[in-house]
């Protein structure tokens, strides 16, 4: 089976910023005329026309023309892990049907940006957890975690976690989800140094927090002004080029 053309965007936790991150880096990466599209094969928590979902609220930022059920697999009303909120739906999914709507989107795109649900660990299946459908799909992860106190010790397990499971790791992202106040919390200073260290893998930098409106222009600007956009490109770049000769 090939792998698919794309990244994998991963959380140490629910809640640290995968959706803005995604977003940021897709908005980017098209408005260099790279043709990249989304992909949420999971979530939970609100339905579709809530305007709340992260596939809604990828769409708003990216300015991508796409219906939120095209981007979005499968979407469960209660806040509940993948497995758990499918259960309660009464909805059951393998992932090779996961698999599937991902190839169908790569029809319309040279490669997909994809958002899990949650961390690494999160139940998907009665089988499987979400690190064993980023192995299945054979894409580099990218890490979004928090930049604060905490992060060190969270991020280095989520990468471990994945390398036990086989999933390459393109680099982490820290996403400033607030102000920052050094004097409050000095450890956002050097989370960043400690985890590179300590793990190998590259910092790609450090998403901002965004004071006013977010719309399209604010996060591309963000990107360009805060990320290695270079590497992901790279990446993605690299994946294009193998795909035509395996």
């Amino acid at each position: 089976m090939k792998p698919m053309r794309g990244l994998f965007v991963v959380g140490t936790d629910t809640g640290v910023g995968k959706t803005i991150v995604t977003a940021a880096l897709t908005a980017a990466l098209r408005s260099e005329n790279r043709n990249v599209g989304i992909w949420k094969p999971v979530q939970s928590g609100n339905l579709l026309g809530s305007g709340a979902t992260d596939a809604e609220r990828l769409l708003q930022y990216t300015g991508l023309k796409e219906q939120p059920e095209t981007v979005a697999t499968f979407t469960f009303e209660a806040p509940l892990a993948p497995l758990q909120a499918s259960k309660q739906a009464g909805v059951t999914f393998t992932l090779q049907e996961l698999r599937l709507a991902g190839e169908h989107l790569l029809h319309r795109y040279e490669s997909l940006l994809i958002e899990g649900a949650g961390g690494a660990a999160v139940p998907l299946t009665d089988e499987s957890l979400m690190a064993d459908f980023m192995a299945e799909l054979r894409v580099p992860a990218l890490i979004v975690a928090r930049s604060g106190l905490g992060t060190i010790n969270h991020t280095l397990l989520t990468i471990s976690y994945l390398q036990q499971h086989g999933v390459s790791i393109l680099g982490f992202i820290l996403n400033q989800g607030e102000p920052v106040d050094l004097n409050a919390d000095p450890s956002a200073a050097t989370n960043a140094m400690w985890i590179e260290r300590y793990s190998g893998i590259p910092f790609l930098g450090r998403f901002p927090y965004l004071q006013n409106e977010i719309n399209t222009a604010a996060l591309i600007d963000a990107v360009r002004e805060s990320i290695r956009l270079e590497t992901i490109q790279q990446a993605l770049s690299f994946q294009r080029i193998e795909g035509k000769v395996i």
